[in-house]
């Protein structure tokens, strides 16, 4: 039976996003792509990735990161972290949100991260064995580092409050809005959320060719089948989402526009690479998630799957969904926009987080692009995107490693119409 909670003295609530995607930049690009059904996974073409076996992924183009970055930051920070830096700023501008010189310490920053600045790094360990230790800049020390883009985003925007980094494997990118919430139930006003991530470049793609699940189909339309008899891994991407999460009294005290609610999350982990036994890591995570924002299953009106694209992890995702949402789980609209433009690792789940809010928004849930067809009993939309009053959004993540997530999401006011 479940267990309902009492909601948190101080509700967490997003009031701005601002996403960087292979399928656009900027919200307004992004969600008309997800509408459209928009396939942009294509032929790895980064320098030095070309040759290596894998050969499917999606890019982020069109992204001019000194047009977009002060120099001083952007000779000391790698591609990853002008992600989060563009990203934070369009959240920053939708929220109209700054820093209080005479409040520092009211807005904090949580990111999160899974390969951390692997193309930085590589320049500078070239630099190292090519030329000499003289010609290794002085940056080399902290661009690489998981922590950057908190570090950086903390210091150009001048928050001083609770700042955080979450390495923990893809389910990251959900986990930081569970930090987040904590932080704002704690007192901070407003936590500047998200990851962004660049794996492609030569060193992050061969870390990367050491996992099963990569998918190393030539064919951009076959590469990230999840949930069908034909799915043969997840296809990489870069890039990611930045949010910005406040307190509901701050956000109204300022008259800021709510756009929805961060009802609940819970994580667990299931401690083992065997696909089949994250079924019940999931299903509590799910379980707890719900718990947390007082929802039953019939409340969830879409999921945003994690959709991995390995048989076994697909399966073991839809029993998790029918474990801890019973029969509502045969019948909840299934989405998984991320085929369209690939798995952005930690950044993965945070762009189905911006997504979820913008489905909230609109009452429109995006197709899964390439299927036409999916398995395991699940109402998977497929073709193009449905229209549906949808007020409760759960969103799933995994991590390659055991992680399990589940962030639940509550619309807030009408849809934007």
């Amino acid at each position: 039976m479940k267990r309902k909670t009492d909601p948190p003295a101080r509700p967490a609530v997003v009031t701005g996003l601002g996403v960087i995607a292979p399928n656009g930049i900027g919200t307004e690009r992004f969600w008309k792509a997800l509408l459209g059904g928009a396939c942009v996974l294509g032929p790895v073409t980064r320098e030095g990735c070309t040759d290596l076996p894998l050969r499917v992924a999606g890019e982020v183009e069109g992204f001019d990161a000194q047009a977009l970055i002060e120099s001083r930051y952007l000779v000391q920070t790698d591609r990853f972290t002008h992600f989060a830096m563009a990203a934070a700023d369009l959240a920053l501008e939708d929220a109209r949100l700054q820093a209080d010189p005479e409040n520092p310490y009211a807005i904090g920053v949580a990111t999160a991260a899974g390969s951390g600045g692997g193309e930085f790094g590589q320049g500078e360990l070239q630099r190292l064995w090519g030329e000499g230790p003289q010609f290794v800049g002085p940056y080399q020390s902290i661009a690489w580092f998981y922590a950057a883009s908190t570090g950086q985003l903390s210091i150009r925007g001048g928050f001083r409050g609770p700042c955080a980094v979450l390495v923990n494997d893809e389910a990251g990118g959900l986990d930081v809005f569970g930090h987040a919430c904590r932080a704002i139930r704690q007192g901070t006003d407003a936590v500047l959320t998200g990851a962004t991530e660049a794996p492609l470049a030569p060193y992050s793609v061969v870390c990367q060719l050491g996992y099963p699940e990569l998918s190393l189909a030539e064919d951009p339309q076959r590469a990230y089948l999840p949930f069908t008899g034909d799915a043969c891994g997840f296809s990489p991407a870069e890039g990611g989402a930045m949010l910005t999460l406040e307190s509901e009294h701050a956000a109204r005290a300022r008259g800021a526009e709510i756009r929805a609610e961060v009802a609940g999350h819970a994580a667990t982990f299931s401690g083992t690479r065997d696909w089949e036994q994250s079924r019940s890591g999931l299903a509590r995570a799910i379980q707890g998630a719900l718990d947390e924002a007082g929802a039953s299953p019939e409340e969830v009106d879409v999921v945003f799957a994690d959709a991995l694209g390995v048989p076994a992890a697909d399966r073991a995702e839809a029993l998790a969904l029918h474990d801890a949402l019973g029969a509502r789980a045969a019948q909840v609209p299934v989405t998984a926009p991320k085929t369209g433009f690939g798995r952005a690792y930690s950044a993965a789940s945070t762009l189905d987080v911006a997504a979820a809010v913008l489905a909230l928004e609109h009452g429109v849930i995006p197709a899964t692009p390439n299927i036409t067809t999916a398995e395991h009993d699940l109402d998977l939309v497929t073709g193009s995107a449905r229209s549906s009053p949808i007020r409760t959004a759960l969103v799933l993540s995994r991590g390659l490693m055991g992680h399990n997530s589940a962030l639940v999401l509550r619309r807030a006011g009408g849809y934007r119409l």
